[in-house]
């Protein structure tokens, strides 16, 4: 019986989701080219709200918490664990005041609505991971970004997803090259709970009555420190949070 509703109530979000992005991406293209950025952003904003509440259709549970005082006048760089694709549309919506902006796979940047478009026009990271100077060179320029605006980035150190839970070991490479151009900022880390179980066979079916989280820690001072030594921190703190 838990597979049957599994399978409706996926089909139901599924449907959302797509129309979802297929409607945002129209409005995207028009606030973006008639109203500018600042509207753009606003546009984004709301995709990953209808994104993320839109997962009650699957009688998920929706735990959004903010364990720290980030500052707002000071540039950020979030580190969070990687579970699943749908990691990402919380963490927009709830950290949309700091202007977050990813380090992404190039591959994303064409063929889905909405969020291919939004990675063009937002400022993020594009990497292509078979090239390692074009990678760095494009996160250097995240950071020298995020430092001139007093934004944000979002970096996933595992480099890839780990739907089981168990954490891959962090890689610094990326944190270290945004800090280089971004020295003062500070890191967040951020703790995903429950995503990777939600869809552990891909993205049909998911898994009914989850109890998703994505939970903001504690920053971590970077001046003196290492990248490898600020990344075994954070990820520590990720997975006392999540154990």
């Amino acid at each position: 019986m838990k597979k049957i509703v599994d399978y409706v109530l996926s089909a139901i979000y599924l449907i959302h989701f797509g129309l979802t992005l297929l409607l945002f991406h129209v409005l995207q293209v028009i606030a973006f080219n008639v109203f500018g950025k600042k509207v753009h952003k606003v546009v984004v904003d709301y995709l990953n709200f209808f994104l993320t509440y839109g997962l009650y259709l699957t009688g998920a549970q929706i735990t959004l918490k903010n364990l720290a005082r980030v500052p707002e006048n000071r540039t950020i760089i979030f580190v969070a664990n990687h579970q699943s694709t749908f990691d990402i549309p919380a963490i927009i919506w709830f950290l949309r005041k700091y202007h977050p902006r990813f380090v992404s796979k190039v591959e994303l940047s064409k063929g889905v609505p909405s969020i291919s478009y939004n990675l063009r026009k937002s400022g993020a990271a594009l990497i292509n991971r078979k090239d390692g100077k074009q990678a760095v060179t494009e996160i250097a320029r995240l950071g020298k970004l995020i430092h001139e605006e007093k934004t944000s980035a979002i970096i996933f150190p595992e480099g890839t997803r780990s739907a089981s839970g168990i954490m891959k070991p962090f890689i610094p490479g990326g944190v270290a090259t945004l800090l280089k151009r971004a020295p003062d900022a500070l890191i967040v880390p951020v703790a995903i709970n429950g995503t990777g179980t939600f869809n552990p066979k891909g993205i049909f079916p998911l898994r009914s009555f989850s109890h998703l989280s994505w939970t903001v820690l504690p920053g971590i001072e970077p001046a003196g420190r290492k990248a490898e030594e600020i990344l075994a921190e954070a990820q520590e703190a990720i997975q006392n949070s999540i154990s």
